[in-house]
């Protein structure tokens, strides 16, 4: 079972135990948050939100903050010996997927959806 999430203009694909480098967030480490914005719940019976799917939500451990990939800034003009070089690292929050809860009842759905019967 998977899950698209939105948070703060990003949307991302995340399964239980994945870990994911989100936007820098001012969270401790082994704290937990919730990812709120749940577009889409994919698995064997797929439930797409309209925006977001009712009652579902993300929870997720922070691991810790890290950073990204060094990107080099190299400005020049043409023919007037006028070179800079700078460079920039993103700071992100990693965090650890902990589990996919699909209803506001708080259950906790994990793998397949097998044996499950709709009420009738």
């Amino acid at each position: 079972m998977y899950a698209i999430v939105r948070d703060r203009g990003m949307q991302y694909r995340v399964e239980e135990g994945q870990a994911l480098d989100i936007a820098l967030l001012d969270a401790e480490p082994g704290s937990e948050i919730e990812l709120g914005d749940v577009l889409l719940i994919g698995g064997e019976q797929p439930r797409v939100g309209t925006p977001t799917v009712d009652g579902a939500k993300v929870v997720a451990t922070v691991l810790g903050t890290i950073k990204g990939d060094k990107i080099v800034v190299f400005r020049y003009k043409n023919k007037k010996r006028y070179r800079r070089r700078t460079g920039h690292r993103q700071e992100y929050t990693r965090v650890s997927i902990s589990k996919i809860i699909v209803d506001a009842d708080e259950q906790h759905v994990t793998g397949s959806m097998e044996g499950e019967t709709n009420g009738a």
